[in-house]
């Protein structure tokens, strides 16, 4: 027994040491610079100071803190959307077409996240096809531009996310029992329902997955919208950039990094909790059904 716990303490005391050294320790960092004092040459000072938190006050943030959470909410539901049904078909595909397509899921990767991002920039642009498509049609008007603003952010960030929902979400479903769908529709099921109260629950776990991989990017993007954004459609990410490179104000960026990690770690500690109180309330329920037996 003891030699047992010895080698499980050995085999996991690697990923440990990786969680404390890049994990832990940076943002144990990142708390303590922001309550440290600036000096004139942008390094911290000696000494401790609430100055840096007091500055979150700025009348712009609110608005910024606003523009970031729900562009993530709202870029990790459209990707969870699509990534559920493609994941679904996946699933039911051949195994020749099946990696076909994760080929094509996966071939983004291999290109610079600069380069597609990019490549957007020279699609959306007012003189480029798209636009022109779009203004032949009379959807748009020659002076509408599709760049810069809110929803060409929003439209780059789904983009580049997809895969990161469809690839967690497949993982889980392809070990998914496909017969229960068929048990459900003999029991008189509809297609929908039979999806809706099988196969989603199936597959909570990739989901799950799928919303963290997508919502703590989303939630920390700053290159997307500095591209294709503009001045109205900064997010909290660009700040934190901006107090680090051209500000020189670590405190600060630290500070803002700490807001946005209460964020994200906020909904993760809500999810866990009501997650627990589900399957608390399952084992009681169940356990009251064998009591009855």
């Amino acid at each position: 027994m003891k030699l047992r716990k010895l080698s499980n303490f050995f085999l996991g005391l690697p990923s440990f040491v990786w969680l404390v050294v890049f994990y832990a320790i940076p943002i144990i960092l990142v708390l303590i610079i922001a309550f440290k004092p600036v000096d004139s040459y942008g390094g911290l000072a000696e000494g401790w100071t609430l100055d840096t938190i007091k500055n979150l006050k700025n009348p712009s943030y609110p608005d910024i803190i606003w523009r970031t959470f729900w562009q993530g909410v709202v870029a990790t539901l459209v990707c969870i959307v699509i990534a559920v049904p493609v994941s679904y078909q996946l699933c039911r595909l051949t195994a020749k077409w099946k990696n076909l397509f994760l080929l094509l899921i996966i071939v983004p990767f291999w290109t610079n996240f600069l380069i597609r991002i990019f490549a957007w920039k020279i699609f959306l642009q007012s003189n480029g096809i798209f636009h022109r498509l779009l203004e032949w049609c009379g959807i748009l008007e020659p002076t509408t531009n599709l760049l810069y603003n809110e929803w060409a952010v929003l439209t780059v960030m789904i983009y580049t996310y997809i895969p990161f929902a469809v690839l967690p979400i497949y993982a889980v479903a392809e070990k998914f029992d496909f017969s229960l769908l068929d048990a459900a529709k003999d029991l008189g099921a509809s297609s929908f329902y039979a999806f809706r109260t099988v196969y989603l629950p199936g597959i909570s776990k990739g989901i799950a997955t799928a919303v963290m991989v997508v919502l703590i990017p989303a939630f920390g993007a700053y290159l997307i919208p500095s591209l294709v954004g503009g001045p109205t459609s900064e997010l909290l990410g660009d700040k934190i950039a901006q107090s680090v490179f051209t500000n020189r104000n670590l405190p600060h960026a630290s500070a803002l990094s700490a807001l946005l990690m209460l964020a994200v770690f906020l909904p993760m500690v809500a999810i866990y909790w009501i997650k627990k109180v589900q399957d608390a309330k399952a084992k009681q329920k169940n356990d009251g059904k064998g009591a009855i037996r």
